[in-house]
Order: structure tokens, then C-alpha cells, then sequence
């Protein structure tokens, strides 16, 4: 069970240092408490009070990690019930399944396809994060051909589904060193699942046919001595994975519930309604997986899933941002126009790709606003007269151009006059949308 603030705040050293970053010991433990901050920030803690405390200085959901190296995937590690509330940290992973019973050509074809499903936005490149593997009959050899074709044309980590310890085995003895997700331990294989993820060091998903088998069985595994699992979501409709997944994540968070204390999976099956396949997967994805396993590779389901997922799990508090720089777009020469902007990576973006479909070549100066909008930033004083004439300067645009023109966004026509006065500079008031910007350059260049 875990420990209260006030039994945690009895073993730390009470000398409110400050160096966790709280004013006082007992804000740090109820912090502790609440699953807000770690013991490692605790720099006076003794040794006694670290192994008291190891428990209550675990995160309320184990973080296990799916994988190696550049395309390892965390699953868990949160927090929170809410992203207000702090931040979530660690990305729903997205999982394609392929079948043992696939044809060669078929299985080629399908895995061409997953390695195709990368979108760059706003600057971060979005992929797939697994190939999960499903055994379909009871014949181990197909299983263990197809994780040696996936595994011979496919970088990313692979997730094992079949609870034919066996056939688990063998496919380990292939790809265990890189440290797979073993699908496949139930009521009646727990035991043979276990040993095999701890002979191999690999994670284990754990699967019931409801929240209380769930339960039952993830404590029968920790209490065998594993904790790296996963547990998976009982349900296949969008609400009653909802309803699962959310009861999960309460227990784990709010009552520091430990058989729930682990990622969740998901599987949004084999559903040919592209729009009810997405709206399943989006709801895993808000509510709350740290992994759904898809048997689709649309590109048109996949693409606005990745993107709810990039928004979802950007941190409220550090909006996504380029430098604030001057940045060349097209091929400006000296009569190029200059544009300003935030540096938002959204607003960077849809001003860049504006700019670009244009095929004027100009100038972008972006702002520092610590990554917040026009009308976000200039309400906050952040884009203002003397924050535009500083970047003016200090990208030293003036040596790149001969003119002294530059362009303000719409939104902000009433900084105008104060621009000019502070920077000497020209001031044109632009179009209030990016998408109005094309038709602005040809004018502007016309003129």
C-alpha cells in the first residue's frame, strides 16, 4: 500500500533545503505522495529512508520500455489522470498487426506499407511504433518464418502475440535480444509467459476476460517476481474500452491501485468501417492506452491518429517551437520581401508552407514567444514593437535585403506605427490569414 504524505514526511531529513525544488519537506512528501515527483530530487535522504520509500517513490504506472536503441518504445511512466493537471509523458504507441497465415508477397507488400506510414508536422517526423505478429493456428513454424521475414525488413520493435508458449519460445530464440513485447500470458499459460520474459528480459501483456481476472493475474505475476508487464484492455467497442481503460487509470493514479499500476493495451481489431476504426483508436488513444495494435494501414486513418496523438502529448506548458531565427524560404534575393512571425512551430509552418506554395522566395523572421501564437503572444506583451525590432536586429536581416520593408501579420496591424518608429523600418500590414499569404507575395512583388 502506499505511504501517506505524513508517514513519508517522517522519514525525510526535515531541513527544508530547498534542493528538491519545493519550499518545504512536507510540500516535497505530499507531492511524493501523490506520485507529482521522485525521492531521487531528495538530495539529504538516507539510505533507510530511500528503501522505506521505494515504493511510494515509484510512478503510480510503471514505465516499460519496448525495444532498443533508436526505435525503443516507453509505455507508461505517467502521472496524472488529466494533462492539465502536470503533462503526459510518454506517446500512445501505434502498433500494425500482420498474420503468421499471410502470404510472403502478401506479408512484403504489408510491411512496404508500414515503413511508408512516416508524416513529418511541424517539424517532428511521426511513425508506426511496433509490428505486432499474431499466430493464427497451431502450427509454430509459420509463426516463427514470419517473425523472421518481419524482423529481416523491418527496424521497429516487434510485439509476439500467441499464447502458445512454444511457439514463443522459438520465436525468441530468433529476436529475443531485442527485447520484444510478449503477448500472450492468461489464466492458463501465466506461469510458462512469465519465465519466458524473465529468462529473456522482455516486457509481458498480460490478458483476462475482465477488470477483476486482470486484476488477479497481474498480481499473480508480480508476485512471481515480474514487473515489467502491460495489461490489456478487455474490450473491443470504443465504449467499453473507454469505460476499462478509464477505470484502470483511475485505480492506478487516484487510489495508487498496484495490479493496475502498469501501461494499458489496446487492440482495435480487425474492424473494416475505416471511420469506426479511428474513432476506436481515438478514443484509446485520450483514454488512456500506452499502446493500440491496428490491422489497417490506411494511410487516411493512420495519418489524423498520429496527429491527435502528437497533440495530445505535447506539453501544455512548452508549446512546440522552432529557433527564433531569420529563416530563407525559396531563393530571396536583395528585394525579397520580409515577413515576421512567433516562432510556434504551427505558425512557423503554415506561414512557411504559405510562403513557399507562393514561389516568391522571402525572408521569415521568427520571434521567440516561447512558442505561443500572434494573438497569444501580443496579448502576453511577448509580440510586440520592441520584441519585432529586437529580432530585426538581431538576425541582421537589414544586411540580407536593400530595401527596408517588412510584413506583419494582419491580426497585429495596430503595432505598425510604433514598429516603424522603433526599427526604421517600413511597415506593411499583411493578410490576417496564412492561407491569404500567397496571393499577397504575388501583389507585393508586383508592386
Amino acid at each position: 500500500m502506499a505511504l501517506t504524505g505524513l508517514q513519508i514526511f517522517k522519514l525525510l531529513p526535515k531541513t527544508n533545503c530547498r534542493e528538491c525544488g519545493f519550499a518545504t519537506c512536507l510540500a516535497f512528501a505530499m507531492a511524493l505522495a501523490a506520485g507529482k515527483t521522485s525521492l531521487d530530487d531528495c538530495p539529504q535522504a538516507s539510505d533507510e529512508a530511500r528503501e522505506t520509500l521505494g515504493a511510494a517513490a515509484e510512478p503510480p504506472i510503471r514505465l516499460v520500455t519496448v525495444g532498443q536503441g533508436e526505435y525503443a518504445v516507453e509505455l507508461g511512466g505517467e502521472l496524472v489522470l488529466f494533462r492539465h493537471e502536470k503533462t503526459f509523458y510518454h506517446p500512445t504507441a501505434v502498433a500494425i498487426e500482420v498474420r503468421d497465415d499471410l502470404p510472403e508477397a502478401e506479408l512484403t507488400e504489408r510491411l512496404r506499407a508500414v515503413q511508408a506510414l512516416s508524416f513529418e508536422r511541424v517539424g517532428i517526423t511521426m511513425r508506426i511504433n511496433s509490428i505486432a505478429i499474431r499466430q493464427t493456428g497451431s502450427d509454430s513454424a509459420s509463426f516463427v518464418k514470419t517473425v523472421e521475414l518481419v524482423q529481416a525488413n523491418s527496424p521497429l520493435p516487434l510485439t509476439l502475440v500467441t499464447q502458445d508458449p512454444g511457439a514463443m519460445r522459438a520465436a525468441l530464440a530468433i529476436v529475443g535480444s531485442k527485447r520484444p513485447l510478449l503477448w500472450g500470458a492468461a489464466e492458463a499459460n501465466w506461469r510458462e509467459m512469465t519465465a519466458l520474459a524473465k529468462e529473456y528480459g522482455c516486457p509481458l501483456v498480460v490478458t483476462a476476460g475482465d477488470l477483476a481476472g486482470l486484476s488477479s493475474l497481474s498480481e499473480q505475476v508480480t508476485g512471481n517476481g515480474y514487473k515489467d508487464i502491460v495489461l490489456h484492455v478487455p474490450a473491443k467497442a470504443a465504449g467499453d474500452v473507454l469505460r476499462a481503460a478509464t477505470a484502470i487509470r483511475r485505480m492506478a493514479i487516484k487510489k495508487r491501485f498496484r495490479p493496475f499500476g502498469f501501461p494499458v493495451l489496446a487492440s482495435v481489431g480487425d474492424n473494416r468501417d475505416a471511420y469506426l476504426t479511428a474513432l476506436t483508436a481515438a478514443t484509446c488513444i485520450a483514454k488512456y492506452a500506452s499502446m493500440i495494435v491496428l490491422d489497417t494501414v490506411d494511410p487516411a486513418v493512420v495519418l489524423p491518429l498520429l496527429t491527435l496523438r502528437q497533440d495530445i502529448y505535447t506539453d501544455p506548458q512548452k508549446p512546440i517551437q522552432v529557433q527564433a531565427a531569420c529563416y530563407a524560404i525559396g531563393n530571396p534575393g536583395p528585394d525579397a520581401p520580409v515577413l515576421v512571425t512567433t516562432n510556434f512551430s504551427l505558425t512557423y509552418f503554415s506561414v512557411g508552407n504559405e510562403i513557399e506554395s507562393s514561389r516568391v522566395g522571402a525572408y521569415l523572421v521568427t520571434v521567440d514567444t516561447d512558442g505561443t501564437s500572434v494573438l497569444t503572444a501580443w496579448a502576453s506583451g511577448k509580440f510586440g514593437p520592441e520584441q519585432i525590432a529586437e529580432a530585426l536586429e538581431k538576425t541582421a536581416i537589414g544586411e540580407k535585403v536593400e530595401h527596408r520593408k517588412v510584413v506583419i501579420p494582419g491580426y497585429v496591424a495596430v503595432l505598425s506605427g510604433r514598429l516603424a518608429e522603433l526599427s526604421g523600418w517600413d511597415v506593411l500590414v499583411g493578410p490576417r490569414e496564412a492561407a491569404a499569404l500567397p496571393g499577397f507575395l504575388r501583389s507585393y512583388t508586383a508592386n
